[in-house]
């Protein structure tokens, strides 16, 4: 908006002034002219001059003020720019410097992530930390070859007199002291006594110095049935085993001899134990090709393959397929309850055995009085031999030859009392059905 102001003067002091770009201001528009005095006529136009000169000064000072504003507003621009660009220039130094409070904030993130990562999970399988103590503990330094044989000579004395001692105990049922045992061997009790707890230090350096290896081994048969702790009891069992056989003149080293050993005896812990029904080794051999066999045939056929495709695949007998499969069914618990929230269990919707049922029962019960009723019709040496003969008495069931031997009869003589007795017990049966179906 442009303000002009001119003056209706022609003084020759005051010359024509134009302003462009000056905002109006409301002082401005608002300035009224000073009060003509009515006494003096002369002075109108020094009052005209006042007008104009202070017309001119407003303007003057509107656009100083304008000007002053658009150069602070240039400036701000300027100041907010620059330091747009340094802000930016030292996020990018302290980023590349990894010195600033982001840096910071992530390494210390990273760092607590670490730590976490590191802390045992209380809900997963502690297998991790049992591996860790069972390294600690045998982190003793390796036997040397001299020990090896040292510690397996001794090893190998000590199995020779619990050898001695087990066939002692065999032939003699009364107490075997440890004096006894020491006569029977021709030792003192006392060299028996050392020798036998340097075999049982023997053993303990030989368990901790080779944990490693146990542990080692026991891990890559690890779900299968044991826990890792049982698994590296067996190890160590066949550790043992082996270190008794080592024979160090060969030149190899123990782990090496031992190492079969302890897989033997890991293998066989599996197969023995780790189920409540055990099966034997051909089946526990047959039970991994199955289960391959039936994935394969599943991926393959996109759906579950029958007895005999599996048969064909592997090359097994359809009987010995189905025979391992219904044997290797995992058992089920008679008191596992039928859902999450109910409290109902199996044992109280499966049926019991057949002479528990009470059916069954109350025949039996009937079936014994008709029995004892028909006995009574024979005579008392008939009654005898026929309940000796089928058991009726609740014993076992004998022989005629043991019956003679009872009776101090001949065993042909047992026999044919017994003939008729069931000869007569034919005729009463058939007498009462007659009356039965005559009373009908």
């Amino acid at each position: 908006m442009a303000v002009v102001c001119s003056s209706t003067n022609n003084s020759p002091n005051l010359s024509r002034i134009s302003l462009y770009s000056v905002p109006t201001k409301p002082s401005i528009r608002s300035l009224q002219p000073l009060p003509l005095p009515s006494s003096s006529c002369q002075h109108i136009g020094l009052s005209l001059l006042s007008e104009d000169t202070l017309t001119t000064a407003a303007a003057a000072e509107a656009f100083a003020f304008a000007d002053a504003a658009a150069q602070a507003a240039r400036d701000a621009l300027i100041l907010l720019h620059e330091e747009s660009e340094f802000q930016s220039q030292s996020d990018m130094i302290l980023e590349s410097s990894d010195v600033g409070p982001m840096s910071v904030m992530r390494r210390r993130r990273k760092r607590r992530k670490r730590q976490k990562e590191e802390l045992p999970n209380e809900d997963s399988d502690n297998n991790n930390m049992e591996m860790q103590f069972l390294f600690r503990k045998s982190s003793s330094a390796r036997l040397t070859p001299k020990e090896e044989a040292e510690f397996t000579l001794y090893l190998k004395e000590g199995a020779r007199l619990e050898a001695a001692r087990t066939r002692a105990l065999q032939v003699r049922e009364s107490d075997f002291t440890t004096s006894k045992w020491a006569k029977s061997l021709g030792m003192k009790r006392s060299s028996l006594e050392r020798t036998l707890c340097k075999a049982r230090k023997s053993k303990e350096h030989i368990i901790i110095s080779y944990r490693r290896l146990v542990v080692s081994i026991a891990t890559g048969y690890q779900g299968k049935g044991l826990s890792l702790q049982d698994l590296i009891q067996e190890g160590s069992i066949g550790l043992l085993l082996g270190a008794e056989k080592f024979d160090p003149k060969k030149g190899y080293k123990l782990s090496t001899y031992a190492y079969w050993w302890i897989k033997q005896a890991i293998i066989r812990a599996i197969a023995n134990k780790s189920r409540l029904i055990r099966l034997p080794g051909s089946m526990c051999d047959m039970v991994p090709k199955i289960a391959e066999a039936n994935n394969e045939l599943s991926r393959r056929l996109q759906r579950q393959p029958t007895y005999n495709e599996i048969s064909d695949m592997i090359a097994i007998h359809v009987s010995s397929i189905r025979l391992v499969c219904t044997r290797n069914r995992p058992p089920i618990s008679l008191d596992q309850t039928l859902t999450d929230t109910g409290c109902m269990t199996l044992q109280d919707i499966i049926s019991g055995p057949e002479h528990l049922r009470p059916e069954i029962m109350v025949n039996k019960q009937v079936m014994k009085k008709e029995i004892h009723r028909f006995l009574t019709k024979l005579t008392e040496r008939e009654e005898f031999i026929v309940r000796l003969y089928y058991g009726l008495n609740g014993e076992t069931a004998r022989s005629c030859e043991e019956i003679a031997r009872l009776l101090s009869l001949s065993r042909e003589r047992v026999r044919q009392i017994h003939s008729i007795a069931l000869t007569k017990l034919r005729h009463f049966n058939k007498i009462d059905n007659i009356l039965g179906v005559y009373m009908t």
